[in-house]
């Protein structure tokens, strides 16, 4: 993670205005992304949206915060990067391909912590340009509690460095994987955005999905990645980190089957759907030093 060094104090950014921003047009997309990134600090947890997000990922109740509910914290300051003018790419038709976390820590749920996001430079893709959102959350003291990049694909545009990391390879699932059904109704986009502020119109409803080429409303990445961990919770250890790909996207509603087990020293998880299409795979390890 290339944390810059001028880092900008900024209020929460409001959503609605930067989901306009984004209906903006622009051309391909392609070059260096603008230097920088934004900071809050003192951000503590809304107790009642903490509990409303637990709910909708499957979640337990309890003092900490779910691994993945930092993200929803950073994702306005991610919005407000990726609207700006200078931004080279378009937000529409941005495809989240992969996501990894790092909890070096369980977090209570009343810190307050300062998080930070920038954008690294783009490298090429062999569909077009990608590029990683990174985010970061630390103490008043200066511990990092928490880190995350957030991989995404623009089809069609031009890359800067000639080459990104090697992609995560699927776990190997073998026969001592437990597996289970689950059914995931079809208002599950609209709930999590409710609670999440990810209002992306493709996971809404059949109408606004069908308008940005989807045949029904698609499931939030970041949802089936939460709803997968919270499977998991009892699971996994106090500090970890958690690579997930994101392949072919729930169509709402949905009956996938869930598998996980033993992987490469650690944990595995995938997500398919009844006819064996892959949703997402994902690993569970060691956090980086």
């Amino acid at each position: 993670m290339q944390r810059p060094d001028a880092m900008v104090q900024a209020p929460t950014p409001k959503l609605p205005v930067l989901y306009a921003k984004a209906l903006l047009p622009k051309g391909r997309g392609g070059g260096a992304v603008p230097g920088g990134g934004l900071v809050r600090t003192g951000v503590a947890a809304d107790e009642r949206r903490l509990l409303r997000y637990a709910q909708v990922c499957g979640f337990a109740a309890g003092g900490r915060l779910p691994v993945t509910y930092p993200h929803i914290v950073a994702f306005p300051m991610a919005m407000a990067l990726m609207t700006a003018r200078d931004f080279p790419f378009p937000m529409l038709g941005l495809v989240h391909v992969g996501n990894r976390i790092e909890q070096l820590r369980p977090i209570a749920a009343d810190e307050r912590l300062r998080y930070e996001v920038w954008i690294n430079e783009p490298y090429a893709h062999p569909k077009g340009a990608a590029f990683e959102v990174a985010a970061q959350c630390t103490t008043a003291g200066g511990e990092t509690v928490w880190r995350e990049v957030s991989t995404y694909l623009s089809r069609g545009g031009r890359g800067g460095r000639a080459k990104g990391p090697e992609p995560a390879a699927a776990p190997e699932r073998d026969d001592t994987w437990s597996s289970e059904q689950w059914e995931i109704p079809g208002n599950i986009g609209r709930s999590y955005a409710a609670v999440s502020g990810d209002r992306n119109p493709i996971h809404l409803s059949p109408l606004t999905a069908k308008l940005f080429g989807f045949p029904k409303a698609i499931a939030h990445g970041m949802w089936t990645m939460a709803r997968c961990l919270a499977e998991l919770d009892d699971r996994l250890p106090e500090s970890y980190a958690v690579d997930v790909s994101f392949k072919a996207p729930v169509l709402l509603p949905a009956r996938v089957g869930f598998s996980a087990g033993k992987a490469g020293g650690g944990l595995g998880f995938r997500l398919e759907s009844q006819s064996g299409r892959e949703h997402l795979w994902g690993s569970v390890g060691e956090p980086a030093a």
